[in-house]
């Protein structure tokens, strides 16, 4: 999953510059997506997971690892990476279209959202990798520490002024 859970934070790091919107309002008068998603964090951000996932190949293809270490396609790296933006990018929408501003807290789906699109991605481009490596204790596990691990960022994000809010 680091290939999923390394590009919010860095995309929150690195991001600045043109909104993805590119500052323009949905057919409800309200901004498709905000500030806050910009191309810069976008691309920075799926770097990092993309980096993240050949190192974890590259590490993989010197040493036989456990088996709880499963052996990571490019294809799923991709997907892991870019998926867990594009989630963001969709609450992100959705967000807006319920009047949430900018930082406003979600529960649950703030926390989860990188997940379900790094997972459907996945799921649609790299089925059998999925299939194969996200088990249901795998998957019970991952809900139980993401909102943990996502808070904790969060409240680092804001310490370092990267963030408006620690949620």
């Amino acid at each position: 999953m680091l290939p999923a859970y390394l590009p919010n934070p860095c995309a929150a790091t690195v991001g600045r510059g043109t909104p993805m919107d590119f500052g323009r309002n949905f057919s409800d008068g309200r901004r498709v997506l905000g500030d806050g998603k910009t191309f810069i964090g976008f691309f920075g951000g799926s770097a990092a997971g993309i980096t993240i996932g050949l190192i974890q190949m590259a590490i993989g293809s010197q040493f036989t690892l456990p088996q709880f270490f499963p052996e990571l396609t490019m294809k799923a790296v991709l997907c892991l990476s870019i998926g867990s933006l594009l989630g963001d990018l969709g609450m992100s929408f959705v967000k807006r279209r319920i009047g949430l501003a900018r930082g406003a807290a979600f529960p649950i789906a703030d926390q989860l959202d990188f997940v379900a699109g790094a997972w459907l991605l996945t799921f649609l481009f790299e089925r059998e990798w999925f299939i194969s490596n996200f088990t249901a204790w795998i998957v019970l596990v991952i809900l139980i520490i993401t909102p943990i691990m996502h808070r904790i960022t969060n409240i680092i994000g804001y310490k370092l002024g990267k963030k408006d809010v620690p949620w």
